[in-house]
This record gives structure tokens, sequence and C-alpha cells, in this order.
């Protein structure tokens, strides 16, 4: 046998390998999802996300100082409104004085450096646990759009460097992108989740916040998984509206998408490695039927390779800790 090209002599040892690799992990890739609570001290883990957990502001801000000594530079904020608070308009979103505002605020003053984006949702504020205004069971569309324009300038008021739009409303992005140019938050940036599908990998994040839908589902506004093209479209229309970051969500089954926006766009392009995700790998960890550590490496490394500039994920502190070993 005469072998002209060995391409095995690219394999042969970990140095190599290394050299050569086309696709480089590193702290610089990752958003930190946060979810926070009320009151002092309290650190509760998510039952359906074993090792994350919610935390009251005091320790949230104990974390973000960790994530920055680690090299983690950006963290994204949710957080468990108390059911009293909640109504149909998602009024406590507007609040200044709301926890996401002193979320916002006391993660600056502690770690000014920290890229601090936050959620544009009315879901953890809504009665009805849907990302809009309800109006005779359907979720109503422009009056939803201006209650997240005002959120969105009450987060840059408290001091967030970026909003992100997860609720995937029509016209949102240029209603945000006006609303925060009217306020003089011309440096407010916008990662618009832009191609959201209605997937059934949210199902831990949701009781993690207690948002999940009272009545029906979110498939009138969040993206048919079956669609691919439709991706794309949103995406552009992001782009064209004002957004600086677009987002695909979820992950690790929607790579093709991934890939597609990346080639169809010029801005950053970020993923979300879902809850529903992370809950995967830590149960098959659990029962012994796959390596966690390879596992976590390797699903980070895809989602990058399919050409995620940004990926936000509940294993970003886990993934770090492995790549500095």
């Amino acid at each position: 046998m005469q072998v002209i090209r060995r391409n095995r002599i690219l394999r042969q040892s970990y140095a190599v390998r290394s050299l050569v690799a086309e696709t480089i992990l590193s702290p610089n890739d990752f958003i930190v999802p946060l979810f926070i609570i009320e009151g002092a001290g309290i650190r509760e883990e998510i039952p359906s996300m074993p090792g994350y957990f919610r935390m009251s502001l005091d320790l949230t801000v104990n974390e973000v100082k960790e994530l920055w000594s680690m090299g983690l530079k950006s963290v994204l904020l949710f957080i468990k409104c108390k059911d009293e608070l909640k109504d149909n308009k998602g009024t406590e979103a507007l609040n200044p004085n709301g926890l996401m505002q002193r979320s916002i605020k006391a993660i600056k003053d502690a770690c000014p450096d920290m890229l601090v984006m936050t959620d544009i949702a009315l879901d953890p504020f809504s009665s009805y646990g849907h990302d809009g205004i309800v109006e005779n069971n359907q979720i109503v569309n422009d009056a939803t759009v201006e209650v997240l324009a005002q959120m969105s300038v009450s987060h840059a008021q408290a001091g967030a460097d970026f909003v992100a739009p997860s609720d995937m409303m029509d016209g949102r992005i240029i209603a945000i992108r006006e609303a925060l140019e009217a306020d003089g938050f011309n440096n407010t940036g916008i990662m618009a989740y832009s191609a959201k599908y209605a997937s059934c990998f949210y199902g831990p994040f949701r009781d993690a916040l207690d948002s999940a839908p009272g009545f029906g589902d979110k498939k009138t506004y969040q993206m048919d998984y079956a669609n691919r093209k439709e991706a794309v479209k949103e995406v552009l229309m992001d782009v064209e509206e004002g957004a600086d970051i677009v987002m695909v969500k979820p992950a690790m089954a929607y790579l093709d998408i991934i890939r597609e926006v990346k080639n169809a766009i010029d801005i950053p392009v970020s993923a979300y490695h879902v809850s529903g995700e992370y809950a995967m790998i830590k149960a098959a960890a659990k029962m012994g039927w796959l390596d966690e550590n390879k596992a976590v490496l390797e699903s980070l490394t895809g989602i990058k390779r399919a050409g995620a500039d940004l990926i936000a994920t509940y294993y970003a502190k886990h993934a770090v800790q492995l790549l500095n070993n």
C-alpha cells in the first residue's frame, strides 16, 4: 500500500492534537445564568438541576466575585418573583426597587467590570406564567412590547450592560432600541433571543423560577422546532431592528440552526445550553452511563464548533475548572 497522506500524524499525541485543534474553549466563551431570590443567606438547590442553586442577592454577589476570579466575564440574571407580586401586566417588572433592579445595582457595585445581562420577559412576573399580557386567553403582542421596552429602560437605569429579550414577541427589538435611545442609553446592548424554539428542554428552568404557563403552551410565540428557514428570517429581522447579539435556544438539538445563523449574519451568535440539556447530562452521569466531565467539554465544544461565539450554560463554572486542569 502506498500512502500519500497520513492523516493520523496530526492525531498521534495530546501535544499535536492541541496544536492543530480547530475549536478552542475558554472562559471568554461563557455566559453564566444566575437565579436570584428574595431573602438573605439562602442557597436552594433546584431539584431538577442538581448542583445548581437559587441564591439570595447577598450570596449571588459573592458568587459573581468568584466567577470573575475564575475568568468568567458575563452573567445573565433571572429573578424569582413572589406570587403576591405577580399580575397579568408584569407590574413588578417595572419596579425601580424590584429584585432585578436591586440585583443589577448590587452586582455592578461589587464587581463593576462584570458584564451584566438581564432577562426581558414577563413570565417570571405574570400571574399566567406567560411571556406576555393575556387577553381572552390570547397572548397579545403590541401591549406586551410596550411593557418590555419600559422594562429594558428600567434595567438600563439600574446599570445593566445588555438586556436580553427572551419573549419572542414581534417588533420588540426595534421598540426596545428606540426606548433605550430615547432615554439616553445608547451604549446599552441587546442580546436578542432571536431563534427561541418551543422546546420541552426548558422544564427544569421553569421549576427554578416557578414560571410554567398557567394555561396552554408557548407555541403561539416561540418557534416550531420543525422549522429551520424561519430561524434565519427571525434573526435577520432582529439584526435589522438593532440587536447586537442574537441567540439560538436551545443549543444541543439545534446545532444546525446555530450554523445556519452563523452563516447568515456578521454579528456575534450566542447559544443557550438549556436546563434540560444540563439535567440530561447530570442524570446520565449519576447512573454511570457517561463521564460527566468528558460530556461537558464535548457538548460545549460541539456548540462552539457549530458557530456559537458565546454560550450561556449552567456548566460554565464546571467547564472552566476542567479547562484549568
